[in-house]
């Protein structure tokens, strides 16, 4: 049986390598065996990086940086550091790149043992791209500079290439795409929702939901088109993913007209177009009180309501100007439901 160090044990002797592959339980894993995902430690606003005329400035913060291997290297830095940027192309735009570069003796020969910032300038071109560290080195990106040519304006820069890291089992914040390599039960922060791995895809988690928004529907018809003149429509929704629920209220006035044809109210967004329909509810109030339903058809941003016909009969037909009752001034329809929102 192959024995194996541990930590926390008197009188044991640790070389920083073994520290290194041991501190790989502190940190979220990248999929592989003793392997770590790197980044900067969040919460802190680390490693923010400015620029000011031709000065980089690199903020201080918390990094941890993995290297296949090695293990996970520490790298706290507690000052600010300053970089200076390179003269802009006369023609071409340039990218640069900023990172967070850990020199370590026994694995790169370079004689330093130690941690700093690190800018590289990039190759000016029609379609510049970030460069990338040559040789064998221990790094983490921080930023990249967007360098106009000469004269084109300000450099500009992004943090987007950033990667943070968590203990296990933490929320990765702010990225862009799934983390590679999920396991069960990892969380990640997009942005803008909370996502879950759940073996073979990932589950998203929504706020909590906010008050329902207004909007205005348009009342339409089939032939001729209705004016609401001093009537009042009023719609209301909630969307939560592509849940949406929604409200309408008509009532109409002394100058309102009614058109002629198949009646139509707008949805808030457009249905999901997953081959079937969906059917909410509605009630018109005028002379009598009328039960019926609303149809979304798939992939459309209208809906329609059919009602039981005047003479009694059990079948639904269009609501119309005429049908289930002459509309008349103060006639009111009501329509509620949901439905699934094609985004």
């Amino acid at each position: 049986m192959t024995a194996t160090n541990v930590s926390w044990i008197d009188g044991l002797a640790l070389d920083g390598y073994r520290l290194r592959r041991i501190d790989s339980l502190l940190t979220m894993h990248n999929g592989n065996a003793l392997g770590a995902r790197s980044g900067v430690v969040p919460g802190a606003g680390g490693f923010n990086v400015s620029i000011v005329g031709s000065t980089i400035t690199v903020g201080s913060g918390i990094a941890a940086v993995y290297f296949a291997g090695e293990g996970v290297f520490r790298a706290p830095m507690t000052s600010s550091s300053t970089l200076t940027l390179t003269a802009a192309h006369a023609t071409l735009s340039r990218i640069d790149l900023v990172y967070l570069r850990v020199w370590c003796n026994s694995v790169d020969a370079s004689g330093l043992n130690q941690a700093d910032a690190v800018y590289l300038a990039g190759t000016a071109a029609s379609s510049p791209v970030a460069p990338t560290p040559a040789g064998t080195q221990i790094y983490i990106p921080l930023a990249t500079i967007t360098v106009p040519p000469s004269g084109g304006g300000s450099p500009t820069v992004s943090q987007a290439v950033m990667p943070y890291t968590v203990a296990p089992g933490g929320i990765l914040p702010l990225q862009s795409s799934a983390p590679p390599s999920p396991y069960v039960g990892q969380y990640y922060d997009d942005g803008t929702n909370l996502l879950r791995y759940n073996g073979s895809s990932w589950d998203t988690y929504f706020k909590v939901p906010a008050g329902w928004t207004a909007y205005t529907p348009a009342w339409t018809a089939s032939t001729t088109n209705p004016s609401l003149g001093n009537g009042t429509i009023v719609g209301r929704y909630q969307k939560v993913g592509r849940q949406v629920t929604v409200h309408i209220n008509l009532i109409t006035g002394s100058t309102t007209t009614y058109g002629s044809g198949n009646y139509n109210f707008s949805l808030p967004f457009s249905s999901a177009n997953v081959g079937a329909s969906y059917i909410m509810q509605a009630h018109l109030l005028g002379t009598d009180r009328w039960l019926g339903q609303t149809v979304i058809s798939p992939g459309v941003n209208t809906t329609s309501a059919f009602f039981p016909t005047s003479g009694g009969n059990s079948k639904a037909a269009f609501w119309q100007s005429n049908s289930p009752e002459a509309m008349a001034n103060g006639t009111q329809i009501r329509i509620t439901g949901t439905y699934e929102s094609a985004t």
